[in-house]
């Protein structure tokens, strides 16, 4: 028996074994704090490959210093870095899954302690942190104040999107993400509510989304024609005054005019105290609308932690891929249990693993 859940899919010139992929998750293990991955992360992503997930999309990744989210955040804006993603990427080749990495600038909610530090909001200069930039001087609820980007300083965090980029390809990654979501820089443009520009780059939606347009551009011009770029977008800041699903479809609609393939489409992380209602799959109708409105393929994401539920939501056509968490953090082998319950027959499970199949005996 077939499942759409377990069908590969092929964007541009990569073909992924199946629909489960591995959202983002930040580890903020960097422990040298200098961007640099650590065998932590050999082996967190790896175990994910290993699982049998179609793709596994690293952690949000700085595209510059200043654009990590925590002084233990990754980075991808030199050589260092990329060279020792390349055995990571190499493990998870090797264990049949794609490799991506989510390209990041974390903007006003960069330089901050992470979750399980005794202290929160954001780190002093003297304690490693930085002064951080945003659209507009508007400072994130209970973080620093930050400095409003120039214009100069925009052009400039497009080409570090697109050096990061091109150190991907160099990494041997099969995929990027552009991370506009969760509030962080490219949202931040995004939603009036942390943009209160007058220029070219705020004001009216096609200006407030310029910004994001820029770094498509030239993420595209950097990676190729057969290089698939995803862009995640929050679908609404879930209070008034802010970004809404009708205007993160046009911008996606655009975005895909630009040269982006997905639309990876979660919510919120804008506002602090947005009521947000949570739920099992409480984000997928965002991607389902997105993706039946702005004429470009979705990935959902959200509370997705059941087999026959990620089943449901691609093989109706709410969207074309799924991508899990918090389910792979508890089960590294997701994708494995997925395809028993579902009856789904898979050749990738790892031999060093049969005796413990269900299908075994002894």
């Amino acid at each position: 028996m077939t499942h759409a859940l377990f069908d590969p899919i092929t964007v541009r010139d990569l073909t992924v074994r199946n629909r489960i992929w591995v959202s983002p998750m930040c580890q903020y293990s960097a422990e040298r704090q200098d961007g640099v991955p650590t065998p932590w992360h050999l082996v967190h992503l790896g175990g994910f490959a290993k699982g049998g997930a179609g793709a596994v999309v690293v952690e949000a990744t700085g595209v510059v210093p200043e654009g990590r989210i925590s002084p233990q955040d990754l980075g991808l804006w030199n050589d260092e870095q990329r060279d020792a993603f390349r055995p990571i990427v190499d493990f998870i080749h090797s264990q049949g899954a794609a490799a991506g990495v989510q390209l990041a600038h974390a903007g006003r909610k960069a330089s901050t302690y992470r979750p399980w530090s005794s202290t929160q909001g954001s780190v002093p200069v003297e304690d490693g942190g930085w002064t951080t930039v945003a659209p507009s001087a508007v400072a994130f609820d209970g973080y620093a104040e930050p400095r409003e980007l120039t214009t100069e300083d925009i052009r400039l965090v497009a080409l570090g999107f697109a050096a990061a980029a091109r150190r991907a390809i160099e990494a041997g990654f099969d995929l990027v993400e552009i991370h506009a979501a969760h509030g962080y820089l490219l949202h931040q443009f995004l939603s009036p509510l942390s943009n209160h520009r007058t220029d070219d780059f705020g004001g009216s939606l096609e200006h407030r989304a310029q910004a994001l347009l820029d770094v498509v551009d030239a993420v595209r011009a950097e990676v190729g024609e057969g290089f698939p770029v995803v862009v995640r977008f929050s679908a609404t800041d879930w209070t008034e005054g802010g970004l809404t699903l009708d205007e993160v479809v046009q911008v996606a609609r655009w975005a895909g005019e630009h040269g982006a393939d997905l639309a990876d489409v979660s919510t919120g992380g804008n506002v602090a105290s947005a009521p947000i209602p949570v739920g099992p799959g409480y984000q997928v109708p965002f991607a389902a609308a997105v993706k039946r409105e702005a004429g470009i393929g979705t990935i959902a994401v959200g509370m997705i932690s059941e087999a026959f539920q990620a089943e449901q939501i691609v093989a109706t056509g709410q969207a074309d891929v799924v991508m899990v968490g918090r389910e792979f953090l508890r089960d590294p082998g997701f994708p494995l249990r997925a395809a028993r319950e579902l009856n789904v027959a898979i050749d990738y499970e790892p031999q060093q693993y049969h005796r413990a199949s269900v299908t075994k005996q002894g």
